[in-house]
């Protein structure tokens, strides 16, 4: 391990606070019209969205006009239901799983549908030995078993995982190291022949090489990876970089170049700063630090069935949840909230780059998050 030493990841908790600032969480939010060109106005006004959760790390779908959220407690997982995200602060927890072997820090689960079925992808483990669990179950909130452990390529340490199809394909991608010591957090991507299945190799697809996502390191990250389809039907995933222990924390976006091969690591464009953050020296040219929160990430899409083949379309403003610390509180893990927000995509947009194989540049589509 290098020095100094962090503590590895956050762990998550309730508080008893009141809901907040609250977004409306419908699915379609205020039309803002088609998203091009520069950055609209800074809406003085806007909702502050702080939920009464004190917690990391959310995971949110939406099944018909339901809100199912996943977090972890300690040594198990709970699931809420409510009609909207605000909602879910003050739902019900039911808990649905319990670390009773003994696996190790519960961190950040994922909760999606494929078949017609959830599953809750989660980390456990302690310190090198973190590694990616899943359990599944008919019912969003009942009925999981025992938890498997997934054998992703190479055996190593790995956390923020999650799965997605895309043009037909199943993906999983998540958070891990290259090697057996904590020297960066990469972006990794494998297929998946199943639900709980990975198939050949894992293959990078980001690394935190970035100025801007090295401002905070020892080591240097990049994580929570949240895959989506922007209009044009190319392949996102957002992430967060820097660490979560600092107020540099933030998101980002990787964007599939058009016929691209999520694979290729150079078939992936980053984009050229945090498009979601707190600090204005690391945001990209043209997006706005927040104004009520600092080091906002781990963000969810609050996607029909937690599908991306159902990504919004250009123009209205649709839901998102990130977890982040209000201005004017000291930052640290334990006071994180989850936050409702929302997002749009943001067209023309170029992402740039240097020194590497393939074009220098890629125009496309990007994301605007609101607070």
């Amino acid at each position: 391990m290098r020095k100094p030493r962090r503590p590895f990841r956050r762990s998550s908790g309730l508080g008893a606070l009141a809901l907040a600032g609250a977004l409306a969480a419908t699915l379609l939010l205020t039309p803002t019209g088609t998203a091009q060109g520069a950055p609209p106005a800074r809406e003085a006004a806007a909702p502050q969205g702080q939920t009464g959760l004190r917690a990391a790390d959310p995971s949110v779908l939406r099944v018909g006009s339901t809100y199912v959220g996943v977090q972890s407690t300690g040594g198990g997982i709970v699931v809420r239901q409510a009609s909207s995200t605000d909602g879910l602060a003050t739902a019900p927890a039911r808990q649905v799983w319990s670390d009773s072997r003994g696996r190790g820090e519960v961190w950040a689960p994922e909760i999606v549908m494929d078949g017609g079925r959830y599953y809750i992808y989660f980390t456990a483990g302690v310190g090198a030995a973190h590694r990616m669990f899943v359990i599944s179950s008919a019912s969003p909130d009942s009925g999981y078993g025992a938890e498997t452990q997934l054998a992703l390529p190479d055996d190593r340490w790995a956390i923020d995982g999650t799965l997605f199809t895309f043009e037909g394909q199943r993906w999983f991608v998540w958070s891990g190291w290259a090697g057996t010591t904590n020297v960066e957090q990469n972006l990794y991507i494998a297929r998946m022949s199943s639900p709980t299945q990975p198939t050949g190799a894992r293959y990078v697809i980001s690394q935190p090489r970035e100025s801007w996502e090295r401002v905070v390191g020892n080591p240097f990250i990049n994580e929570s990876p949240e895959a989506i389809k922007d209009p044009n039907g190319q392949l996102h995933i957002a992430y967060s970089a820097n660490g979560s222990w600092s107020d540099q924390y933030c998101l980002a976006d990787l964007r599939l170049r058009k016929g691209g091969d999520p694979t290729y690591v150079w078939d992936w464009y980053k984009s050229n700063g945090c498009l979601f953050g707190s600090n204005r020296a690391t945001m990209m040219a043209g997006w706005e630090p927040t104004l009520y929160v600092n080091g906002p990430g781990h963000h969810t899409f609050v996607l029909l069935h937690g599908d991306i083949n159902t990504s919004p379309p250009a123009g209205p403003r649709f839901p998102s949840v990130y977890h982040a610390v209000a201005k004017g509180t000291p930052y640290s893990w334990a006071n994180r909230h989850w936050y409702t927000g929302s997002f749009v995509w943001w067209g023309d947009t170029t992402y740039s780059r240097a020194n590497v194989p393939g074009p220098t540049s890629d125009k496309g589509w990007s994301l605007k998050f609101f607070e």
